[in-house]
């Protein structure tokens, strides 16, 4: 076995070279189920107030697509991993998922009633689930160990660029026709995807034609990859996980409250206090490729810690001058300290994986953890704005802020992990026949 090493350890070797062609085919795909995602989330909620008038029904509703993600994703993720040594890598469970849920998205606005209109969405929200993270899981796939900070960084802009999609579909196209609205996304995501799969999906994946190992160990079950996880004395897996739950759990608290903090506190319109975001959304999108390459050379969870330090900041700039443009401020740079996070926690989670044949599985882990914070956050944090007044909301969030800087200051001090794989050499187009490692002697 290789000998024990820390995510930080795995950091990209100077002078490696990212295979941007192969990135573009995969950010191709993520960007493909993300606009559907961004659509849900900006126009269901409308779709659901034709039938339902209270607002925390709404949200309820809203919050199926989490818990099926819970329920969901570690599952399919398993049987994702067992079809990558395959020919035909993880496409299968993306093709079918994709055809799937894009029926009952298109059928939302036709719902006729509540009980027609709940079924499209639970429908759409447990078949999109089903491929969500193994689609997330083909950057392990076709790029090396050592460049996959990197590449997540372009995934993520690829992502953050879903809400521009999601908007101007919005503007040009809702008010004139909410079924044509509707139908728009599913037909982007099932053509992006088809072209992600015509650059990547007729060959294998760099770990398809890997012999494993004779001390990988093999897991009959997603529930077995929980055990081992669970059993690790080390807890350094499980310790990365709360801190996982943590930051998700703050970011999205934050976003959460942020527009009753600015009528509160700031004075604003509903309006105003929902733009108090923008400046973080165009510092996200600016600096996510520049940290992934940072990160590269840092290591993940190093980054992570300075990351959560940079959000605590950001925080107390917008609590110690509560007005408008410093909050915006407080706002964007918050923002960057997440985009760390962002970048990097999913693949510091797949370099502690026992061996890289359960990345599916740890990137349904991911969501478990995740999923559960953004559930779990705003209520939280409402909690505790509730004992001590809107005014200290920034404070209170910073103070959950230190904690996650705690988790992710241990981590990246503990020398326990995996051995990394070493780099290996890509073709350099994402239309060749095979993406393969070197095999040794």
């Amino acid at each position: 076995m290789g000998v024990a090493v820390t995510p930080d350890t795995a950091a990209a070797p100077p002078g490696a070279r990212l295979n941007r062609s192969v990135v573009l085919c995969v950010v191709l795909a993520v960007f493909a189920q993300e606009s559907v995602w961004n659509f849900y989330d900006a126009q269901v909620p409308a779709q659901l107030r034709e039938h339902v008038s209270s607002a925390g029904l709404v949200g309820l509703l809203m919050g199926l697509d989490n818990v099926f993600g819970v329920l969901v994703q570690p599952w399919t993720g398993f049987h994702a991993d067992r079809l990558a040594r395959t020919e035909r890598g993880r496409w299968p469970v993306i093709g079918v998922g994709a055809v799937l849920c894009a029926v009952p998205f298109a059928l939302i606005p036709r719902a006729d009633g509540l009980p027609a209109l709940i079924a499209c969405i639970a429908a759409f929200a447990l078949m999109a689930n089903g491929f969500k993270g193994t689609t997330e899981t083909l950057v392990s796939d076709y790029v090396a160990p050592a460049e996959r900070g990197r590449a997540q960084g372009f995934v993520m802009a690829g992502v953050s660029l879903t809400v521009v999609v999601s908007s101007l579909i919005s503007l040009l196209v809702v008010d004139r026709s909410v079924t044509l609205a509707f139908a728009i996304p599913p037909l982007l995501m099932l053509l992006l995807l088809a072209a992600a799969w015509a650059g990547l999906g007729r060959r294998h994946t760099h770990r398809a034609v890997h012999r494993p190992a004779a001390d990988e160990a093999d897991f009959a079950s997603p529930w077995d990859v929980v055990k081992e996880l669970i059993r690790d004395p080390s807890r350094t897996r499980l310790l990365l996980m709360l801190g996982i739950f943590c930051f998700a759990g703050m970011w999205n608290a934050l976003r959460s409250l942020t527009t009753p903090y600015g009528m509160e506190v700031l004075g604003l319109t509903r309006g105003e206090s929902g733009g108090l975001a923008l400046p973080g959304a165009v510092a996200f999108l600016a600096a996510v490729v520049p940290i992934a390459y940072l990160s590269s050379r840092l290591g993940q969870l190093t980054a992570i810690r300075y990351g959560a330090g940079v959000f605590v900041a950001g925080l107390l700039i917008g609590f110690a001058a509560p007005d408008r443009a410093m909050t915006m401020v407080s706002m964007a740079v918050a923002t960057v300290g997440y985009a760390v996070f962002a970048v990097n926690a999913l693949v510091a989670l797949w370099q502690l994986a026992p061996n890289d044949r359960v990345l599916g599985t740890y990137t349904g882990l991911y969501t478990v953890a995740s999923a559960s914070a953004m559930a779990a956050g705003p209520a939280l944090l409402g909690v505790v704005v509730d004992m001590t007044g809107w005014r200290f909301m920034l404070l209170d969030a910073a103070v959950f802020g230190t904690l996650t800087f705690a988790v992710f200051t241990r981590l990246a001090r503990r020398p326990t992990g995996r051995a990394p794989e070493p780099a290996v050499p890509l073709r350099t187009s994402c239309h060749s026949p095979v993406i393969r490692r070197e095999e040794g002697t």
